[in-house]
């Protein structure tokens, strides 16, 4: 979900990680309803959403004692990995107040930045199974569809408000390592195909060792562990601009990784596609499809509907294309066709296209090299998890998905979005932009053709 360019870290403030339970705030997770669809209908599951074990008080067990405080780890809590999960525990989260998390129905707004007395930017959060506190609901995608509506009005440049899938544990890591005790319930065992190494706990231990405070953000680092799984993102988006990306990986569930084994920028080493296959339409050639008043009209909420289709429209096939539509005003909206030299026109995500794009865009070899569609279709097929996020980009100003990148980039496909490139500055959208949101509601899942009508 992020460019190939460089390791993306979320934005995050007055916050610790871990992986004991606290006790000092009860973990309630909001109330979020969905829909199972077939083609007779669709019922109603009662769900929940969970926070991110990384935006969470971690504490002392015994106190209320920061185990890792602005960027940096206590070493007298945490003197190494084992023995800093021992010391510190994760607590629960007040979700609206402190986090900007606001569930109603099967409406969730996640806030930019919340928290007065403590500033906290942005949110990722998980859809839990209906019924559990331990697990998390686990789509499988293969000759399915996916919708959900969204309200992106409220995000301007520089802000990303993504829906998305990752090839998570169900429990969180909790059942594989032992030294995680707190599982899916506090939000633990985020994966992604960057292979992330701001995650400050990793198969239940401390991702202490060369830890590197950031330079650029006061409030996050670096551990030498990344955690790497493959990645579908249905939605990364503002008011300007939006893509659809797939990223296969080589390894089939999360995983860690240190060294040359973990994924490098603009590079084919490690084990996932971190470019991955994108559609953006203002990449691909139309730029007066997406946007305020455009074809997809931004200022107004809209349906966005995924059709993952099969080879022989069943569920045991393999992935063919990744289909894309939208509905507005009672209106189905076809996706943007391409108009890129040297890519067969087309509306949606398949192995051509893949292939044509790292030709005619200069796009990283990667997806083929780690997977390709029969990569991510295979997770998908196996099951992935619902990730909602929002946040801000302190690596390269969210500048790959809703500008021009690289921003002297004149060749076909650097221009992504109309925002300028000295938009997106983390410090000036948190400024100017403390009361963007995002709005997600109205998911639905089931079978092709099931989850929305005109």
């Amino acid at each position: 979900m992020f460019p190939s360019v460089a390791l993306v870290s979320f934005t995050f403030f007055a916050i610790a990680y871990g992986q004991q339970i606290g006790t000092l705030t009860a973990e309630t997770h909001p109330p979020l309803t969905w829909e199972q669809c077939t083609a007779s209908g669709c019922s109603t599951q009662s769900s929940s959403v969970v926070l991110d074990g990384n935006w969470r008080y971690l504490h002392q067990t015994t106190s209320g004692t920061n185990c890792y405080e602005g960027n940096e780890w206590d070493t007298t809590l945490c003197p190494d990995p084992t023995t800093c999960a021992n010391n510190c525990a994760l607590d629960g989260a007040a979700y609206e107040d402190t986090y900007g998390v606001v569930s109603q129905g099967d409406s969730l707004t996640l806030k930019f930045v919340t928290n007065s007395e403590q500033k906290n930017v942005g949110s990722r959060l998980y859809l839990m199974a209906p019924g559990s506190k331990t697990e998390y609901q686990i789509f499988k995608l293969v000759n399915q569809e996916f919708s959900f509506d969204v309200d992106v009005s409220q995000l301007p440049c520089g802000l990303n408000g993504a829906l998305y899938f990752s090839e998570m544990d169900a429990d969180g890591g909790m059942s594989r390592f032992p030294t995680n005790k707190a599982g899916a319930q506090y939000g633990t065992g985020y994966c992604d195909s960057q292979c992330p190494h701001d995650i400050k706990f990793i198969n239940g231990l401390a991702n202490i060792v060369d830890w590197t405070p950031s330079t650029n953000n006061p409030n996050t680092g670096t551990g030498n562990t990344g955690s790497c799984c493959a990645e579908m993102d249905l939605w990364e988006a503002n008011s300007m601009a939006a893509a659809y990306t797939a990223h296969p990986c080589t390894v089939t569930q999360q995983t860690s990784c240190t060294g040359t084994t973990c994924s490098s920028p603009n590079s084919t080493a490690g084990v996932c596609d971190q470019a991955g296959c994108d559609f953006n339409s203002f990449r691909l050639g139309d730029t007066s499809f997406f946007g305020p008043g455009l074809t997809v009209d931004t200022t107004k909420p809209f349906t966005v509907v995924t059709q993952f289709v099969s080879s022989n429209n069943q569920t045991t096939g393999t992935l063919s294309s990744i289909r894309r539509l939208y509905v507005q005003n009672g209106k189905v909206i076809q996706n943007s066709e391409t108009n890129v030299p040297g890519i067969t026109a087309t509306n949606e995500i398949d192995s051509t296209f893949c292939t044509q794009k790292v030709s005619a865009l200069g796009d990283p070899n990667t997806f083929s090299t780690k997977g390709g569609l029969s990569g991510i279709g295979s997770s998908l097929a196996k099951g992935m998890v619902l990730v909602l996020s929002l946040w801000d980009d302190y690596a390269v100003n969210m500048l790959w998905l809703d500008s021009d990148f690289p921003t002297n980039g004149k060749a076909a496909g650097d221009a992504r979005g109309p925002c300028p490139v000295t938009s997106g500055v983390p410090a000036t959208v948190e400024a100017q932009s403390p009361n963007a949101q995002v709005i997600f509601s109205n998911i639905k899942f089931g079978a092709i053709g099931s989850t929305f009508a005109a």
